[in-house]
């Protein structure tokens, strides 16, 4: 459940309208790194997350990722409004104008429309993190590309904001792939332990596991650090 609050994340006042630009900053809304794409990505992924920590950022960022798509929807609702039909065809957005009028519709900035092929939710924690952090980083580029072509700062302004934003989601989605990192090491930690308990005190993988989770408890200490206290012990027997 999402509750929506009436105003931008970043503060948006176009005060001079250029349709030719508003051709390329479109791209960000439905274009193959655009918002649109990034919040289907990663409020996708967070169902498969194992861990609450990490389906907390997916659904953070992804949550983030739609405001930013109301941002740019603005950004170009602003650079288009009130044209002329002079202004219209000089500009080339007369192609853009016979299907969508001045109407915001997702697409890149060659034309191309969205669609879901453009984002991957794979089922794979390792897999969908790591696409997640290149995602972010060529947001990041498309916004330097931009900002190249841009000499208002009307528009500059929101446009860093964004691209701002894209190397914080970056660095979120690295320490998620940290966290999940952590915790597959520990899995393996604790399922080395399990089965040199069950070897050396012929326990059964339950009774291991009920050990090593009791043991946590009482001692206050991780499972992994519990599972290397076993090895340790163990391992030279």
């Amino acid at each position: 459940m999402w509750n929506y609050e009436k105003r931008l994340q970043f503060p948006v006042c176009i005060k001079n309208p250029n349709p030719k630009l508003a051709q390329v900053i479109i791209s960000q809304y439905g274009g193959p790194d655009g918002e649109m794409g990034a919040s289907m990505r990663y409020l996708s992924q967070r169902y498969i997350m194992p861990y609450k920590e990490v389906s907390g950022i997916l659904t953070d960022v992804g949550t983030e990722e739609l405001a930013h798509l109301e941002m740019v929807a603005t950004i170009v609702h602003q650079l288009t409004r009130n044209l002329s039909m002079e202004e219209i065809k000089q500009s080339g957005f007369d192609k853009y104008y016979i299907d969508h009028t001045a109407g915001i519709w997702p697409q890149a900035a060659g034309g191309i429309p969205f669609n879901a092929c453009e984002f991957q939710s794979k089922g794979d924690v390792i897999t969908d993190l790591t696409e997640d952090m290149a995602a972010e980083q060529k947001a990041r580029t498309t916004y330097d590309n931009i900002l190249r072509l841009v000499d208002d700062p009307d528009v500059i302004a929101p446009i860093k904001f964004l691209r701002a934003r894209e190397i914080v989601h970056f660095q979120r989605f690295g320490e998620a792939l940290r966290i999940v990192q952590d915790k597959l090491d520990e899995m393996k930690l604790v399922n080395r332990a399990k089965a040199m308990l069950m070897s050396n005190l012929r326990m059964t993988e339950a009774q291991a596991h009920r050990y090593i989770e009791k043991q946590a408890m009482d001692l206050r200490q991780s499972r992994r650090n519990i599972a290397q206290n076993i090895l340790k012990t163990y391992y030279n027997r």
